[in-house]
């Protein structure tokens, strides 16, 4: 959902339960917008240091902001009760974590360029594609619908290769908690699990669409695409 489509869902809510708490999981939607979901009257929101706000140096983590009453019972949930936030450890981290988030609004920005790029490369290739180029965006995700999972396993393997870690290693399709399908992951991050960081990942179902995601600069992910592309026997020529 964008900021404007939650305002106006939140409103909703609020006029038929005024006393709801309205939690919102940001993950992959920080800095992407110019307001956050707090300011289209959330009380609570979360997300995860390994994807946009940690700026691709977080190795792990995650915040949660709101409301103070709220986040002060969230603090009493993961600590104890009367001490909350005034404890905790952030394994000597702080600088780390303050770091990322400084630089996580330029680095968002630059994963958005490449799934635009993505966006408008695959449509013009007769792919269909979630959100196309031209589209409002809430996220870093960019959705693109293939014909077969040959396709989308050769896609994933293009992005494996042009990453900065275990670019030799082959994505290989298996059964995760969670998922009732196997899924292949394309994800060679200096973090692991990082999704702020250029990677792709997909259900292997029908329809086959692959989740792109990420990029610590708009050049890495062009590199990828590039891979990809080769790996889907694509030429240059049939781009241009």
């Amino acid at each position: 959902f964008t900021i404007e489509e939650l305002s106006a869902a939140i409103q909703a809510i609020r006029r038929s339960s005024p006393d709801c708490i309205v939690f919102v999981d940001n993950c992959y939607g920080e800095f992407v917008e110019y307001f956050e979901p707090l300011e289209a009257g959330a009380d609570l929101i979360a997300g995860s240091l390994i994807k946009n706000p940690g700026g691709t140096l977080a190795v792990s983590g995650g915040y949660i902001a709101g409301r103070e009453d709220l986040v002060g019972l969230c603090a009493e949930i993961l600590t104890a009760p009367s001490l909350g936030n005034k404890i905790g450890p952030t394994f000597g981290l702080t600088r780390q974590l303050l770091h990322g988030l400084f630089l996580a609004p330029h680095v968002v920005g630059e994963a958005l360029s490449g799934a635009i790029l993505a966006a408008q490369l695959f449509e013009c290739l007769g792919y269909q594609v979630s959100p196309r180029a031209c589209q409002t965006r809430a996220d870093i995700v960019q959705a693109i619908k293939f014909n077969s999972q040959d396709e989308l396993l050769r896609f994933c393997h293009g992005i494996q290769k042009a990453a900065p870690i275990d670019a030799h290693y082959m994505p290989i399709p298996s059964l995760m908690p969670g998922y009732t399908d196997e899924v292949v992951m394309a994800g060679g991050t200096f973090i692991q699990g990082s999704s702020i960081e250029l990677s792709a990942d997909a259900p292997l179902r029908e329809p086959y669409i692959g989740y792109l995601q990420g990029g610590m600069s708009r050049q890495h992910v062009e590199i990828g695409l590039k891979y990809a592309l080769r790996e889907l026997g694509i030429t240059e020529g049939q781009t241009s």
